[in-house]
């Protein structure tokens, strides 16, 4: 409850999402999402979050991490280790030490972790925004990692963006009007307004990057510029650790935070 008080969201149900905090793979890791917080409430005030799924999974604080994120205005949507932690898939498709973490966090969540879990749509639209966790065609399980994969994508929305997490890699899929598909890097900047592609945009992950920078990874959309800005944070990588040994989770999800791999 300290957190609450201490980075308050200014929201008004009566005006129009200005500046959108857009979030995705927290992975239980609440470090992470907490300095996360901490950095986009000191750029100013934020009307809403949207998490982009897996919430829990690797880390070692899934239930504050759901806890945190239902203090404040959020749409969110499903991810393949929240389906886990629920009993939704089977683990035997994750790598042993995923599994082994999906498995651990099942036995953290109390009931109302577990509600809000079940909750959780598979996709969202808002405005311009598709959101998905993996992808719009499969949103639980696709990678969108490769532009084959990315072209066949965008027949499966209808917007004009689509919003992805899953493979931790901030990445951007753009789409042209004579079908060209190209991938290129996430700026810090990237203005929408005027945009003549359509685009697949991935912000990174907040709790287990995993594009060589062990900084947590975010995006803010601000409606003022139509401009999503990207920013990595530094955060108290050590702290996560020592809670993942403690609870005897697997070594290599540990020291892989050190590294964002």
């Amino acid at each position: 409850m300290v957190i609450a008080k201490r980075l308050r969201i200014c929201y008004s149900p009566t005006v129009s999402d200005m500046r959108t905090v857009i979030l995705a793979d927290i992975h239980g890791n609440l470090e992470a999402f907490r300095a996360v917080l901490a950095d986009a409430l000191g750029r100013g005030p934020i009307d809403e979050l949207w998490c982009l799924g897996d919430v829990v999974g690797y880390g070692p604080d899934p239930s504050n991490c759901i806890g945190l994120l239902r203090q404040y205005p959020h749409l969110c949507i499903a991810g393949n280790h929240d389906w886990a932690a629920i009993g939704n898939i089977d683990t035997t498709y994750f790598n042993p030490e995923a599994a082994a973490a999906a498995h651990w966090t099942a036995e953290q969540l109390g009931p109302g972790d577990v509600e809000y879990l079940k909750g959780l749509p598979l996709t969202l639209q808002r405005g311009d925004f598709t959101l998905a966790h993996g992808s719009p065609r499969e949103p639980i399980w696709e990678y969108v990692a490769s532009v084959s994969t990315a072209r066949a994508n965008f027949s499966h929305f209808d917007t004009r963006f689509c919003l992805v997490g899953h493979s931790h890699v901030p990445l951007i899929f753009a789409l042209s009007a004579d079908n060209v598909c190209q991938v290129r890097p996430l700026p810090e900047q990237l203005p929408l307004r005027g945009e003549r592609d359509r685009l697949i945009v991935n912000c990174g992950g907040v709790g287990q990057p995993r594009d060589g920078d062990p900084r947590a990874s975010y995006a803010i959309l601000d409606r003022d510029s139509d401009t999503i800005f990207h920013y990595r944070v530094e955060y108290d990588i050590a702290a996560t650790q020592r809670k993942m040994e403690a609870a005897g989770l697997p070594p290599r999800l540990v020291t892989r935070l050190s590294y964002g791999l």
